[in-house]
């Protein structure tokens, strides 16, 4: 679960970085002809942003609290980008499509992802006590 929570974390804070970061700049401050050299700097901003999420996930400890948080927040992120993105892909007339992902897919994707977590830790830590138990009466 560590290293599957971990690399979906990055999938969506190293987009979310890199578009934060050149976006808020760029509507600022026009670049002209040094768009490459912007591009490169938020790209390492991103990157970096990634590493530090990698590291502190894998030292965090995995308690039942830390398990809800994680799934509500890739499920309701996930949900959300679905939401959101998706009626603007596939029909980009409607435009209140987006609010489908701010209002519905979003919080249930938290609410279902808090659930999901809560129920992987109960399983995944009486799974292990059951483990550690056997090995300690041989």
């Amino acid at each position: 679960m560590k290293s599957a929570s971990r690399s979906m974390a990055l999938l969506f804070v190293v987009p979310a970085t890199y578009y934060l970061i050149y976006w808020l700049p760029v509507s600022f401050v026009p670049l002209g002809e040094e768009t490459w050299l912007a591009r490169a700097v938020f790209l390492i901003c991103a990157v970096a942003v990634g590493w530090f999420v990698w590291a502190k996930l894998a030292s965090a400890h995995q308690g039942v609290i830390s398990s809800i948080l994680l799934g509500a927040i890739l499920l309701g992120g996930l949900g959300f980008a679905v939401g959101f993105f998706g009626p603007i892909i596939f029909t980009p007339e409607a435009n209140q499509g987006p609010l489908l992902g701010i209002f519905f897919t979003g919080p249930l994707g938290f609410v279902v992802g808090g659930i999901a977590g809560f129920f992987y830790r109960v399983i995944y830590a009486g799974k292990h006590q059951r483990k550690k138990a056997k090995g300690n009466d041989i």
